[in-house]
């Protein structure tokens, strides 16, 4: 199994932590799109590090695809091959109130994004004339002026952000990859994503092996138990985060803990962390994400994706975890089985 690593922090250190996180065994690196743009430091790590790389993800939404497919190409070219493009929704208040963008139809508009994009990257390989006309977006000029061309590695892979059977749905027919959202559990997996994911193969006439499957997880990982604890509390404060959304309420809802979301929701608008955080259990903890030593994370991420995972995208969040441990968890993620 590969392992993809988050590149996280500013971007001017971004070629040093690749260099250091590639030195730990990791295959590849993704950004995330926080407090700084999710491209810039896969730019800087594109000309240090010799791994793959990928945006996880960038928000589509309030960018044009074509922003997006020149954006992407030319990492391609700087990686040398070794780019992919992930793409995600984000959820309604942050798409209108912080980027100022038009909300409709997420599902729709994503799959239609995929598309364009596409459709651009065939028009700069000379396989066809730039001509997409979808309910969202129009591209139908291409002047020479513009055009790059044909990519030298080929054009970069497309993936999706998906968690609902919708957004999972359009991933599986049009997109090369589908970037299984971080909040989740084995059940809900396997009971609500793959069914998702073979409705759509189907309807986009596709086989499995046109899909590239990208379990993302929240690891707590140490030794010691205040290491462990600290882990602990940096996975629960996230859970918690992503618990006070609606749109992960599907997910505690197969799990049988659909009542927490919405109290959840509540104290996030009063600012309450420390009270999220409490109502984030151990069972809880251990259930949307891995929590133990590096061998114990390595073993869980295994049993829940193994018989599924092109590769599997780890986080860390929220506590100092070692560089040591990262080393360990990602050799025993790849020890033979």
């Amino acid at each position: 199994m590969k392992v993809d690593v988050q590149l996280d922090g500013r971007p001017e250190d971004a070629a040093s932590r690749a260099r250091e996180l590639v030195a730990l065994g990791a295959d590849g690196l993704f950004t995330f799109e926080g407090a700084h743009d999710v491209f810039v430091p896969l730019v800087a790590a594109s000309g240090a590090v010799e791994a793959d790389l990928m945006t996880n993800v960038a928000i589509a939404l309030p960018r044009s695809p074509m922003h997006l497919a020149h954006t992407a190409n030319d990492l391609q070219t700087l990686s040398r091959g070794r780019f992919r493009l992930g793409l995600g929704s984000q959820i309604r208040p942050h798409i209108e109130r912080r980027y100022g963008a038009q909300w409709s139809k997420p599902a729709a508009r994503m799959r239609e994004t995929v598309l364009a994009i596409k459709a651009i990257f065939a028009a700069w390989e000379g396989r066809a004339p730039l001509r997409f006309q979808g309910e969202f977006t129009t591209h139908t000029l291409m002047p020479p002026t513009f055009d790059p061309g044909p990519n030298p590695y080929g054009p970069p892979e497309i993936c999706l952000g998906a968690l609902g059977p919708l957004m999972t749905r359009a991933a599986a027919e049009v997109a090369d990859g589908l970037l299984v959202m971080p909040f989740n559990s084995a059940r809900h997996f396997r009971e609500r994503t793959l069914p998702a994911i073979e409705e759509g193969l189907e309807i986009g006439g596709r086989s499995r092996s046109d899909l590239a499957i990208y379990p993302q997880v929240i690891v707590g990982t140490g030794r010691t138990p205040e290491e462990l604890d600290a882990a602990a509390r940096g996975v629960r404060r996230l859970l918690a985060f992503y618990g006070s959304t609606p749109a992960y309420r599907p997910v505690l809802e197969v799990e049988g803990w659909a009542d927490v979301q919405p109290e959840l929701n509540v104290l996030s608008k009063r600012g309450d962390v420390a009270a999220m955080t409490e109502l984030i259990d151990a069972t809880m903890m251990t259930t949307l994400a891995v929590h133990g030593t590096p061998e114990q994370c390595a073993a869980e991420i295994v049993a829940r994706f193994g018989d599924h995972a092109d590769r599997v995208c780890c986080y860390f969040p929220g506590y100092p975890v070692l560089n040591d441990h990262v080393a360990e968890l990602i050799s025993a993620l790849k020890a033979p089985r």
